[in-house]
């Protein structure tokens, strides 16, 4: 009896010290307390509209911000028909390598490249009445024109995007492939020659999408996220302007500007407004593809490249050859790669030369209108020297004796550089052409005498 009582004392007393431990422990110096850290915001961002390549810095952005914040996910408000499937493809790989848990909520669509973007989510939530799917890749052709179905190897390309990105969400990549290519059959589901679009009810039957919500307290409440802060976000200025900046159209317009003010800056002297307006639009263009990831060093490289050798053609070396030839190669090459993104093929990369080809050959017929049109505009008249330079100031009028070579041909026995030496009349005349190059040997006319500046040109009329 004695034996138990002092057992039962001595139990109270371990337990008494487990309590007295229990309590002073936390307040010994050098210990850390760790206390369970709870969700402090979920981050919601709007997928809307055409999926372009300004998007993915935006979402980005807000991945970037929600895991330096230990935010508790990212939510994607998707309602979107598609747009580009390489601006989707960087979106897809931001998520798959986000530091923090992502949500797709489908409200009410996420169709073609909306749809790539929706399998990389962690998590995918459906409204009733929405859907996913239907992204078989197109062609755009010229403004006005219905999309062109693009070569089998693009198709692959896609298809094989969409089924690595379900396998890593252990979604049905089956499922996903059917959404692209027309010619995946599952039985029960799709046939053959048709592309795969499901509904909610589908989508969740076939595990594509993991719940179904109508609002976004619908969508947090099975994450436990209720009651948690919500910060909504949107495209900053800056991306609105990136977005704007890669534009198709405006692209083009960027890099015919730039080009036109290049070439006008080259057939004028000096330095002036041609030759800024040239350089400031296609540092736009190369800005605004740079920061999406379509442009780098090598295109940089191969675009200033293809100026240097194209001013050397024109100034230093005479006639027109492989530098000539090279730095028109360059130049274009340059700017087509600056429009092709992420799983680029030869046919988007041959379309993307066709708009560079146009947004040249559009600068060059432009310049050429506005170098004859120019002079005989009020405003034109203004940039161009035409003070008068009388014997009162100092200056001679041309010489009695170089008057008469107005109207005269003759031919080159130099190279003009402009300025050379001319035979005429079987005398060698010092003559100046008129900004341009022209080979030795050929037959040339006398257009004006200015001073002591015998002016001439090509004589067509000879050929």
């Amino acid at each position: 009896m004695a034996s138990n009582t002092h057992n039962i004392r001595a139990g109270k007393a371990v337990r008494l010290w487990i309590m007295l431990l229990a309590m002073v422990t936390p307040l010994l110096p050098g210990q850390t307390v760790i206390a369970q850290a709870e969700p402090k915001m979920v981050y919601v961002a709007p997928i809307e509209g055409v999926i372009d390549l300004g998007l993915a810095p935006f979402v980005q952005r807000v991945l970037n911000k929600a895991a330096e914040e230990s935010a508790a996910a990212v939510v994607l408000d998707i309602n979107t028909f598609g747009g580009r499937i390489d601006g989707a493809v960087l979106i897809r790989d931001a998520l798959l390598n986000a530091r923090v848990p992502t949500v797709a909520f489908i409200n009410k669509r996420a169709i073609s490249a909306g749809a790539l973007i929706g399998l990389a989510a962690g998590k995918i939530a459906m409204a009733d009445g929405g859907t996913i799917g239907a992204a078989t890749p197109v062609q755009m052709g010229q403004p006005g024109s219905p999309a062109q179905p693009v070569e089998e190897k693009t198709v692959s390309y896609v298809r094989k995007e969409f089924r690595a990105t379900a396998e890593s969400r252990k979604r049905p990549p089956l499922i996903a492939e059917a959404m692209v290519d027309a010619d995946v059959a599952i039985p029960g589901l799709i046939e053959k020659g048709k592309l795969l679009t499901l509904t909610t009810a589908e989508a969740l039957k076939h595990k594509v999408a993991d719940y179904r919500a109508n609002t976004l307290d619908e969508v947090l409440k099975p994450l436990n996220l209720e009651g948690v802060e919500v910060r909504r976000t949107s495209p900053n200025w800056a991306e609105n302007l990136v977005r704007w900046l890669t534009h198709p159209t405006v692209s083009s317009l960027l890099i015919s500007i730039g080009i036109l003010g290049i070439i006008l800056e080259i057939r004028t002297p000096g330095f002036g407004v041609p030759g800024i307006l040239g350089i400031t639009t296609l540092a736009l263009f190369f800005w605004g593809h740079w920061l999406v990831q379509l442009a780098g060093w090598e295109e940089l490289l191969l675009i200033c490249g293809g100026l240097v050798l194209m001013v050397l053609e024109i100034f230093v070396i005479p006639g027109f050859g492989i530098a000539g030839a090279l730095g028109i190669l360059a130049l274009l090459s340059g700017l087509s790669l600056s429009l092709v993104g992420a799983g680029a093929n030869w046919e988007f990369m041959l379309e993307a030369a066709a708009r560079v080809v146009f947004a040249l050959i559009l600068a060059l017929a432009v310049s050429l209108l506005l170098l004859r049109i120019l002079p005989r505009l009020p405003l034109g008249r203004r940039l161009i020297l035409e003070t008068g330079l009388p014997a009162s100031g100092g200056y001679a009028s041309a010489p009695e004796g170089d008057e008469r070579w107005h109207g005269k041909t003759g031919e080159t026995i130099s190279p003009l550089r402009p300025a050379g030496i001319a035979l005429i009349e079987g005398e060698r005349v010092d003559v100046v052409s008129n900004g341009e190059f022209i080979e030795p040997g050929t037959v040339v006319r006398v257009t004006r005498v200015d001073g002591s500046r015998i002016v001439v040109r090509r004589d067509l009329k000879s050929k």
